[in-house]
């Protein structure tokens, strides 16, 4: 068997699975545990799955701009964002990452909704500036410039003396027992210490982050007290974020 054969075989396997144990993939293709590790480099490296002991994992979507992103499943965000601002009540101290899921969040809160929002996202900021019952705080540090938010040890240091009841947190890849993980570092110390200092967690998660990862674990997937994401995804794909505790929200 060609290799371009046997990666195409592997993905296949992949997209139906879920997850590749190299272990057991070597038989399955009659080849070599080695063989099949250097396949998973190769196509790691390529960006077609994401490596992990043992085996595989979908990789997480590419990363593009903060613009790119606000463009890229717009619709399918928004309407995210109408189920989630149900969580949100009056008098509460809300954090919001820099993602344009929480964006979105933040330009439909009713007008009769009084509360403080702390963010660390000039664009949540900015949407929000306009709103009669918000309180703005904005968490300073050094601008990361594609993503558009606030990063750094001054960021975190500030997160310290927060007590959120709710924080909206944007997810890059999500899975049941991998975790929440992202692509930057500095970002993932950031949200960390948003997840910290709040009560209660809510992600917003399409469809295509489900089951997928990336090299900087943020947290379990347990942490969360909500995951917003479409009607669209099956039982089965739900089921194990269920057993974790969280509640799962599809409208």
């Amino acid at each position: 068997m060609l290799k371009e054969e046997r990666q195409q075989l592997i993905m296949g396997i992949l997209a139906k699975e879920g997850k590749l144990v190299a272990a057991e993939l070597g038989s399955r293709l009659r080849v070599s545990e080695d063989t099949v590790r250097r396949d998973l480099r190769e196509m790691d490296s390529g960006g077609r799955l994401h490596r992990v002991h043992g085996g595989a994992l979908p990789s997480s979507p590419t990363l593009v701009s903060f613009g790119d992103r606000e463009r890229l499943s717009a619709e399918e965000k928004r309407s995210l964002a109408q189920s989630a601002i149900a969580l949100i009540r009056s008098g509460q101290v809300i954090l919001m990452d820099g993602s344009t899921s929480s964006l979105q969040v933040a330009r439909l809160i009713p007008h009769n909704i009084t509360a403080t929002v702390i963010t660390n996202s000039p664009p949540v900021a900015v949407s929000l500036a306009v709103h009669p019952g918000i309180e703005v705080v904005m968490l300073g540090g050094k601008l990361f410039k594609d993503s558009l938010v606030n990063l750094g040890p001054s960021t975190i240091e500030e997160l310290k003396y927060i007590r959120a009841d709710l924080c909206f947190l944007g997810v890059y890849s999500i899975h049941p027992e991998i975790g929440i993980t992202l692509p930057n570092g500095e970002e993932a110390y950031v949200k960390r210490a948003m997840i910290a200092n709040s009560s209660e967690i809510v992600a917003l998660v399409t469809s295509n982050k489900l089951g997928t990862s990336a090299p900087f674990v943020v947290a379990p997937a347990s942490i969360l007290t909500y995951m917003v994401t479409t009607p669209d995804v099956s039982e089965e794909v739900l089921a194990p974020y269920r057993k974790l505790g969280i509640t799962v929200i599809q409208h």
